[in-house]
């Protein structure tokens, strides 16, 4: 950005032109989606899950038990978030329903273009002063993945959890440069108030355990329980039924045996094992999934590779809870950041365009019509409506081979060359 007083030289002016024409290219490539879910979709199926939080938000303005309403017919779907967000989303409840649901599309693709921006940035800078036109080129491949259009298909939340994650590890040291000031916070605390959002990016707090980064995990279990404490003198009837009743319940999450849950423990109930054996096989899978991931992340951490660190964590989110819906797996685009790099060597170029390719398909939506259809054998139809978790168990040794063996090959050449001089 220029920073107050620069002169808008030729350069500075045609960079800004290419990249408000990125902008216009994703929000061309996005115009279909958008058109699907929110011009075309049936008015009962409109933004579903931006409804619940609405209604939380309402909610708290009305009074009402934040945890026991539901939206209405036919969805009846309850809250099942922290209570932090549910005050978060009062200005949802402000705005009216249908201005609501455009305004939050609108966010969600301004933080996809964020995101992109920011896990694929070494990619992106080598086009120079085409750089704006090239980020919205990658934009505009990434909003057609199929978790992106379950986000705006629903009007989900992830985005935000994502963007704060990658901008915690990031930025968090250097902080963020906003025209001519530049934004600062300790680092870990976005993790925090992700955390605080979501339980599920509580795997990072996991993670800086595992490569003792000590600062980051106070500032952020500090920011976590402040605003976790400060929700409760705000709502503190909502709060006390969450941390008592509502988490605990994981039927509140709707069908976990579903095709729409693509986590391990998913996967395991389609399996249609006593509970026992179900309990049995989802504990030894998360646990060998994590340990994969944690030490995925913790190559990435200590070879520098931040993009990838997060993407580990991002993989690892989706593999151990009990529920990943389909729009979860945001945190691929992540992926395809760090196994794509600047792009100069062609098999991670290659790879990251396969997965691209992979996530365009809606596979657990596909296989579930197989198995309604009967047309295939059973088995088959089960491994293709499994499609988005295969995908997230390969990113990881992908992301091993790729990406922290290749910054370990690059280590190593840095050293030979630094000992041959």
């Amino acid at each position: 950005m220029l920073s107050e007083g620069t002169p808008w030289t030729g350069d500075a002016v045609r960079s800004a032109l290419w990249r408000w024409v990125g902008v216009l290219v994703l929000l061309v490539a996005a115009a279909p989606i958008v058109h699907r879910y929110l011009i075309a979709y049936p008015d009962d199926q409109w933004q579903v899950d931006l409804e619940v939080y609405r209604e939380a938000g309402r909610s708290l303005l009305l009074g009402r038990p934040v945890y026991t309403f539901e939206t209405e017919v036919p969805q009846l779907l309850p809250f099942t978030y922290p209570t932090f967000s549910a005050v978060l989303s009062i200005p949802l409840a402000l705005l009216p329903w249908a201005v609501a649901g455009w305004v939050w599309t609108g966010v969600q693709l301004g933080l996809l273009y964020a995101i992109v921006g920011m896990a694929f940035r070494p990619l992106l800078v080598r086009a120079g002063r085409f750089t704006g036109l090239a980020h919205g080129v990658v934009a505009a491949l990434c909003v057609w993945i199929s978790p992106v259009g379950e986000n705006i298909r629903f009007g989900q939340v992830n985005a935000i959890l994502v963007t704060l994650c990658l901008l915690d590890l990031l930025k968090g040291t250097d902080g963020l440069r906003v025209g001519r000031f530049t934004i600062r916070w300790p680092r870990g605390a976005l993790v925090g108030i992700a955390v605080a959002i979501k339980l599920t990016p509580g795997v990072f707090l996991v993670h800086f355990v595992v490569t003792r980064q000590w600062r980051e995990l106070r500032n952020a279990v500090l920011a976590a329980v402040g605003v976790t404490v400060a929700t409760f003198f705000v709502a503190p009837e909502g709060s006390l039924e969450f941390w008592t009743s509502a988490l605990l319940n994981s039927d509140r999450l709707g069908p976990n045996a579903g095709s729409s849950n693509q986590s391990l423990r998913g996967f395991v109930l389609r399996l249609y094992l006593s509970d026992g054996a179900t309990t049995a096989v989802w504990g030894v899978l998360a646990l060998v999934a994590a340990v994969a991931g944690y030490s995925l992340a913790r190559a990435m951490h200590r070879r520098g590779s931040l993009v990838g660190e997060v993407a580990a964590c991002g993989m690892v989110a989706i593999l151990v809870s009990p529920v990943s819906w389909l729009h979860h797996l945001l945190w691929g685009v992540v992926v395809l950041g760090a196994v794509v790099g600047d792009g100069r060597v062609r098999r991670r170029a290659v790879a990251a365009a396969v997965g691209l390719l992979l996530l365009w398909i809606a596979w657990p939506w596909w296989g579930a019509n197989l198995l309604a259809s009967r047309s295939v054998p059973t088995p088959v139809a089960r491994l293709v409506q499994n499609g988005d978790l295969w995908w997230a168990c390969l990113s990881l040794p992908v992301m091993w081979l790729l990406v922290a063996r290749h910054a370990e090959r690059q280590s190593q050449v840095v050293t030979d060359r630094s000992h041959s001089v």
